[in-house]
Order: C-alpha cells, then structure tokens, then sequence
C-alpha cells in the first residue's frame, strides 16, 4: 500500500529532531549535486537574523511578485503542516507535488544516507531545504527568498551565493549552539554574506554591527544600512494594521498600508523594501509596487486574531527580544483589560526573561506544554518558574493547549468586555493553538 501523505512527512521528520543539529553543509551539498544543483538556477536573496526573519521573508516574497516575479519562498518551521515551509508564488506547495517530490529525491537521499558523512544520515532540515530548492527549479522560478534556519555558516540553507544577503536584528538566541555573546552569534550570522553580493542591514547593537560591516568589508560586499540607506519614516497605527512612510532608494514613498501591528513590523516592512531594491542593484521600486505588495501582506501568528469573542491573539514571541516587540505591538494597537495569556515554552529558552516581560501586562498567565515535542518545559515546571516572577496568585496550570485555551477564555468573559487572550511562547505552540481556533472559527 503506498504511502500517505502524512506517512510520508512523519517518515521525513523522524530523521532527525529539528532542534539538533548536524553541523556542516556537506550532506545538503552532496544531495544538491545529486540533483544538478538546483539552488543554483535562480537568484536568491536570503535572511538570517534572531527575529522578524519570517515575516521580513513574507514580506519580500510580496513585494517581488507585485514586480510581476514568479517566487519561491523557503521558510522555517511551519506552524500547521509542513507545506507552508515551501511556498511558490505565495502560495504553499500541494500534498501531491511534495509527495512526488520526495518520491522522485528518495533515491538520492538515500544515496547520500548510504555515506554517512559526519558520521550521520541526512536530517529533516537539510532533506527540506534540498526538496525547497529542487521544488524552486522545477517550477521554475524568478528568485527564491530563503530564510536561514539557524545561525548561518553552517546552516543548510547556506548552500548557495546568495545575490542579496539580508540581516535581520540580532539578539541572543540558540546561545548553546550559536555562542553566548552577540559578537558570536553574530560571526555565524554573518557567513551568509558572499563575496560582491548585496548586503541589507537592520539596525543592530554595535557589536553587532561591527562584526556585519567588517564582514562586508572583507568580502567587497555593498551595504544598505537601515538609518542610513532606508529607513522607516514614521508610521501611524490603525485599525487592522498601521499606514507607514518609508525612505528607499528613489525617496520617501507616503501611505505605505501594512495590515500587521507594531514597529517591529513596520521596521521590517523598511527592511524588505530595501532587499527588493537592492535585488534589482540598487533601483529604486515604484510606490505602487510598494503599496500594492504590503497591502496584501498575511503573517499567520503574528498578532494574529484568531477569535472575536473573547479577542484571542496568537504571536510566535520566543525570546525576551521577540517578547518585548510583540508586547509593544500589543499595548499600542489594542486596549485589552485584563489580559490573560496562554504560555508554552521550549526547555532551552530563556525562560524567565520572556516571562518578565510577559509579567508586565498580562494579568494572568496559564501555563502549558508544547505536546508531542522532547524538548518542551513541563507545564508545571513553567507555572513554578512564572509563580516565581509573578506570584502564585496570577498563576493557572493546564495540561494541555485546549485546555489552557478554556481556562484563558473563560477567565476574560468572566472579566467581562474588554479582556483579551494572548497565546505566545513557542512557534509551535503557536501553530497548535492556531490548528484548534481556526478550525473552531471555521465551523
């Protein structure tokens, strides 16, 4: 009996646990090679950075097709199925062409398993990002936008010379495999600048920043640095979103609609517009291609509100510095008293920093877990830390994501008009909260 298609993507994910990594390129290169090295039959523009690397992504991938490009867009993870990672035209890839696309790469995979270079079969991450950029050749496509996985140097993605390199803030995260310092992190970070390529940058802290621009030193790379080359001008928030002013290449451009919240958002809206321009060498985009490509812009978790009644809003913030933007984002676009949220989290994130944040505004928190994943905190290990910081008072304990979604939601209409649901802490946890609101919006 053949496969289906979720025994074909449980098979994949099973390789290797996403989280750990097997350092090197070598394998993804060599299954590259086996397959005619389809990463490099496009121009690719790639983002690597600690946040907003998702949606600077969406973003760009928006932008180029409002140019009237065919795109490929590689991101990572998912939050619902594995599909959303690999997206043509905006669109993700369907079950039956991912599955005959494994079907037609299986032998080459295990071709390259049969070597075990580094003493390790393929992971998951790097057969998905081989199967991205086979699906990107095969469409074909105009230009691919890739987010980087992790880090840099070494990450799968970095298989290729990317024409435009683009940096999104830098911050600690991943501190037990990237380093501890931002100067580290951003060393790694950094290796996905090529020689004679375009080069954008976000605003960094200056250790940061050193490091980036004597890479593009080094490499005779150009520079597009936010705050000097492009930046965001002003913004003035809304309802469902916020108008911008940009600066780019050709001026500002004026009532720029982007339907996300937050200055994060807006900062990154700056930062895609500027890695469009320095796609096409520096030329400055219409207003038109502007305004036409942010305006249709859909960052699923990011703010997103999944439910009127009570508002439920879903963020992906999983790190103090994600954390401390989406709060902003929040307490400026809406106006929820109380707040309730609904956290999971990763053993190996900085736990009480986020919480420390999150303790500012939430009036309550319900602790949960990230199920079906080794490296999820326990929910009541999360509820002891959080009581640590909050007080037990402002605590609530659920074994699971629905769970903890009732508690939320019954704790704001207790509180009456007003309140609000925040769930953030994991992307995961993100994706399967989403999985249970939408479907129960839909119905």
């Amino acid at each position: 009996m053949a496969e289906t298609h979720q025994q074909i993507v449980q098979r994949l994910i099973a390789r290797w646990p996403e989280h750990r990594i097997a350092p090197g390129t070598e394998r993804v290169e060599a299954l590259c090679e086996l397959l005619g090295s389809p990463q490099r039959s496009y121009p690719v523009i790639q983002i690597a950075g600690t946040n907003g690397k998702g949606s600077t992504a969406i973003m760009i991938d928006a932008l180029l097709r409002s140019l009237g490009l065919r795109t490929g867009r590689f991101t990572s993870p998912h939050l619902n199925e594995v599909t959303e990672r690999i997206c043509i035209d905006g669109e993700p890839i369907s079950d039956e062409d991912f599955d005959a696309l494994v079907a037609d790469t299986q032998p080459l995979i295990d071709m390259v398993d049969s070597q075990a270079i580094g003493g390790v079969p393929m992971t998951f991450f790097e057969v998905i990002t081989a199967l991205a950029y086979e699906a990107f050749a095969q469409a074909p496509v105009d230009v691919a936008v890739v987010e980087v996985g992790l880090g840099g140097v070494t990450d799968a993605t970095n298989v290729m010379d990317a024409a435009v390199a683009v940096i999104c803030p830098i911050d600690l995260d991943h501190t037990h495999l990237l380093g501890t310092t931002i100067t580290e992190i951003a060393r790694e970070k950094a290796g996905i600048i090529k020689p004679g390529s375009q080069v954008v940058l976000a605003a960094q802290q200056p250790e940061a920043a050193k490091v980036l621009i004597e890479r593009c030193a080094d490499v005779g790379a150009k520079v597009y640095r936010e705050g000097v080359e492009f930046s965001l001008l002003d913004r003035t928030p809304g309802v469902g979103g916020q108008l911008l002013r940009l600066q780019g290449a050709g001026g500002p451009v004026d009532d720029v609609l982007l339907p996300l919240f937050g200055a994060h958002m807006a900062r990154n809206a700056a930062l895609a517009v500027a890695a469009v321009e320095a796609f096409l060498g520096g030329k400055a985009l219409a207003s038109d291609v502007i305004t036409e490509g942010l305006a249709v812009v859909e960052a699923p978790a990011r703010l997103e509100v999944v439910r009127r009644s009570p508002p439920v809003l879903l963020d992906t913030a999983h790190n103090p510095h994600g954390a401390r933007a989406t709060m902003e984002a929040l307490t400026e676009s809406f106006t929820f008293v109380p707040l309730v949220g609904v956290v999971a989290m990763m053993a190996d994130k900085d736990v009480d920093g986020l919480l420390s944040i999150f303790a500012d505004e939430l009036t309550t928190i319900v602790c949960t877990t990230v199920a079906g994943n080794s490296r999820a905190l326990p929910a009541d290990e999360l509820a002891e830390r959080a009581a640590g910081i909050m007080g037990e008072d402002r605590v609530r304990v659920a074994p699971t994501m629905a769970d903890a979604i009732e508690v939320a939601v019954a704790l704001a209409d207790d509180a009456g008009p007003g309140a609000g649901v925040l769930i953030a802490g994991s992307v995961i946890a993100a994706g399967q909260a989403r999985a249970l609101l939408v479907r129960e919006e839909q119905s």
